[in-house]
C-alpha cells in the first residue's frame, strides 16, 4: 500500500490510485508483489543439504550397494555438476533382476528438473506432478551447481494440516533464555563467523530436547552443515586459542584461549561437528561415518526425540527442524526409533530407551517396544565397554533403580549376562546408599580417580552377594577397569566368607581380611549390605579400631635383642598383635612381659 501512496497497519491497508489505466497499475502490483510477498515455507526450508548424487557411468550393482545402505529411493544423477537425470530403486531392481549390470546413464530418467532454494512449496508441488519425479534437486540460482533435494516425504510433511502456514517454529527466545550470558555471547560469536562463511549451523540432540521440555541443559553439540573444520579454524585465526582436529571424521575442537571474556564462566572447548551420515556393516557393528546433510546427521541417531534440531545461522536464527516427528513424540511422551533395524545396527539402544523412558517419565512406543524385544539376544554380541558406558550413565542417575528394574522386567540384563542380579535387596542397596557420601570413618578408595565413587560403589553393592567367580565373570563381561574389579571380587569373597568369620577371635578375623587384601570399598559395601548389627559392628571395629592396631615392639627392637633377621621376626610380631587384638594384653609393660616369654619359646 505505501508502494502506491497509501498506509494502513500490518493486517489491513489500503491505497487510493487516480488517474492511471488499471492495466498499468495491475502490471505494476504484479511486478512489485515479489519485494513484498515471500511464501509461506520455501524450499530451502524442508530440502536436505548436500545430497548423495550418482555418475551416469556408476555401474548398477554399485548404485544398488549406494540404495541398500542408505535406504532411498530415488538420486541425482549428476555430470559436470550439473542434474541430467534421476535413478530410481525400481530401475536398478529390475535391471539386476534381468542379470544387467548396465551404468546408470542407460537406467536414469533423464531430464534437468530441478527447483531454487527460495522457490514456494506450492511451486515444488506443481513440478513433482507434472514431471511424476518423486525426490527433485535443488541448485544454485548462481552457478547452477546442485545443493539439494527435497523429496515427496518433505512436501507431505509441509502440506499436512498440522503444519503451521508461517513456516518453521522458532526457539530464539527460549534459547536466549535458557543460556547463561556468556554462553549466549560465545555461541553468537561461532553464529556470527558460520553465517559470514555460509555455513549452516545447528545445536542438535539432547540440548533442543531439553529445551523444549523446559529443563535446559548447559552443553550442546554444534554442527556443521559443511566443514566443521574450517569453522574452527576460523574462530581460531579470529578469536585465538588452540584447535585440533579430525579430517577422517569432520570434527574440531576449539580451546578457547585463556583471555577470552569470562573464560571462567565458559567451558574450556567447544566442539564443532560436520553433519555426517553412517551405515552400519554387520549387526551390532560400529558404525562407518561418511560426510552428509544434516537430514542424514539427525536420521542417525536413537530415538526421533533426538532429532530435533535448531538452526541458528542468519536469518534461520532459532528455525526448529523436526524431519522426523520428533516434536510429536515429545509432546505425547514416547520413545520411539526411528526404522525397525535400529536396535540391530545399536542394540545398546534398548538400554538407553529404558533410560529415557524412566527418567522422563515417557513410555516406548508399542511398535519400538517389539522391535526391542526382538533384537534382545543382540545385547549378549556387543562389546562390554558399549554395555558398561551404558550402564554407567544408568547408574550415574537420580532414577537407576526404576531403570534398571525396567531393564530387569524386559529380559535385557539377563540378556547382558544371565547371572547379572536383580531383586528387591539390590534395589534396596542401589537406592539408598550409592549417592549418599561415605562416613568419615570409612576412607575413600585409592585408585578410582576415572571412575566417580558412587558409581564404583553401585557396581560393588550390585554384584558383591554372589559367588566370587560369578562376580568377576560378570566384571569381565562388562569390561569393568581392573582395580574395579579387584575390589568387586574382594568384597564377593567377603560376604561369602563372612558367616564362617563371625565367630573368630579379632586376631584371626583381622589377620584373614589382612591376608585378603580387603579394605575401603569392598569392606564399606558389605558394612551396608549386613542386616546383622554384631556384624555390622565388627566389621566397624575392624575399620576404625583393628586394622591400626600395633605392637608397640619393632624388628629393630628385636634385632638389637639379638635374634638373627628371617621368619621369626614376622612370628613373634604377630603373635604380639594377636595378643592385644584378643585383649590378652592391654599396657606396654604386658607386652614386654609376653615378649619376653615368646623369645624364651
Amino acid at each position: 500500500a505505501r508502494h502506491f501512496g497509501g498506509g494502513g497497519h500490518p493486517r489491513a491497508a489500503a491505497a487510493l490510485i487516480r488517474e492511471r489505466p488499471l492495466s498499468e497499475v495491475r502490471a505494476e502490483l504484479l511486478r512489485v508483489l515479489p519485494q513484498y510477498i515471500h511464501p509461506a515455507v520455501t524450499v530451502a526450508q524442508i530440502m536436505s543439504r548436500g545430497p548423495q548424487v550418482l555418475s551416469p557411468d556408476t555401474p548398477a550393482e554399485e548404485a544398488a550397494a549406494r540404495m541398500q545402505r542408505y535406504g532411498y529411493e530415488g538420486y541425482p544423477v549428476v555430470e559436470n555438476g550439473r542434474v541430467i537425470g534421476l535413478l530410481t530403486r525400481r530401475a536398478v531392481d529390475r535391471s539386476l533382476a534381468h542379470k544387467l549390470n548396465l551404468p546408470v546413464r542407460s537406467l536414469m530418467q533423464a531430464g534437468s528438473v530441478t527447483v531454487h532454494p527460495e522457490d514456494s512449496v506450492e511451486h515444488l508441488q506443481d513440478v513433482m506432478t507434472r514431471t511424476g519425479w518423486g525426490q527433485i534437486p535443488v541448485v544454485s540460482p548462481r552457478d547452477g551447481r546442485i545443493i539439494g533435494i527435497v523429496t515427496r516425504t518433505d512436501l507431505l510433511k509441509t502440506l499436512a494440516p498440522s503444519r503451521p502456514r508461517s513456516g518453521l517454529p522458532n526457539l530464539a527466545e527460549r534459547l536466549e533464555n535458557a543460556l547463561p550470558a556468556p554462553r549466549l555471547r560465545l555461541l553468537k560469536t561461532v553464529i556470527e563467523t558460520a553465517t559470514e562463511m555460509r555455513l549452516a549451523l545447528y545445536i542438535v540432540g539432547g540440548f533442543v530436547r531439553d529445551l523444549l521440555i523446559g529443563h535446559p541443559s548447559l552443553d550442546f553439540d554444534l554442527v556443521v552443515e559443511g566443514d566443521a573444520i574450517a569453522l574452527g579454524k576460523a574462530l581460531q585465526a579470529r578469536y585465538g586459542g588452540r584447535l585440533t582436529s579430525h579430517k577422517r571424521f569432520g570434527t574440531a575442537k576449539w580451546f578457547l584461549p585463556p583471555d577470552y571474556p569470562q573464560a571462567e564462566a565458559l567451558p574450556p572447548f567447544l566442539d564443532l561437528i560436520s553433519a555426517r551420515a553412517e551405515y552400519y556393516t554387520h549387526p551390532t557393528a560400529l558404525p562407518t561415518v561418511e560426510r552428509g546433510s544434516i537430514k542424514l546427521d539427525l536420521h542417525r541417531r536413537d530415538f526421533t526425540l533426538n532429532t530435533l534440531a535448531l538452526r541458528l545461522d542468519g536469518p534461520h536464527y532459532g528455525e526448529l527442524h523436526d524431519y522426523w516427528g520428533g516434536l510429536n513424540d515429545l509432546q505425547k511422551g514416547v520413545i520411539r526409533v526411528l526404522h525397525s533395524l535400529s536396535f540391530v545396527d545399536d542394540p545398546t539402544r534398548m538400554l538407553r530407551a529404558v533410560r529415557f523412558e524412566q527418567r522422563f517419565g515417557f513410555r516406548i512406543e508399542e511398535r519400538t517396544l517389539e522391535l526391542l524385544t526382538e533384537a534382545t539376544p543382540l545385547l549378549e554380541r556387543v562389546s562390554g565397554d558399549r554395555v558398561r558406558h551404558e550402564l554407567d550413565h544408568i547408574l550415574d542417575e537420580s532414577r537407576a533403580v526404576p531403570m534398571l528394574e525396567r531393564l530387569h522386567e524386559l529380559g535385557l540384563l539377563q540378556a547382558i549376562h544371565p547371572d547379572l542380579p536383580w531383586d528387591a535387596e539390590v534395589a534396596r542397596l542401589l537406592d539408598v546408599h550409592p549417592h549418599n557420601p561415605a562416613p568419615p570413618e570409612w576412607e575413600a578408595e585409592r585408585g578410582l580417580e576415572r571412575i566417580p565413587y558412587p558409581r564404583a560403589l553401585a557396581y560393588t553393592l550390585w554384584l558383591l552377594r554372589l559367588p566370587e567367580d560369578r562376580a568377576l565373570s560378570i566384571s569381565r563381561r562388562l569390561k569393568i577397569p581392573r582395580r574395579l574389579e579387584v575390589i568387586i571380587g574382594h568384597a564377593a569373597r567377603l560376604w561369602n566368607a563372612l558367616p564362617a568369620l563371625a565367630d573368630l577371635p579379632p586376631s584371626r578375623f583381622t589377620f584373614t581380611l589382612e591376608e585378603w587384601h580387603i579394605r575401603g570399598l569392598s569392606l564399606y559395601a558389605c558394612y551396608l549390605t549386613l542386616k546383622d548389627e554384631a556384624l555390622r559392628a565388627r566389621l566397624r571395629r575392624y575399620q576404625t579400631q583393628w586394622r591400626h592396631l600395633r605392637a608397640r615392639t619393632t624388628g629393630e627392637d628385636l634385632k638389637a635383642r639379638g635374634l638373627p633377621p628371617g621368619p621369626l621376626y614376622r612370628r613373634v610380631l604377630r603373635s604380639l598383635r594377636a595378643a592385644w587384638l584378643d585383649g590378652k594384653i592391654s599396657t606396654p609393660e604386658e607386652e614386654r612381659a609376653l615378649l619376653e616369654r615368646l623369645l624364651e619359646e
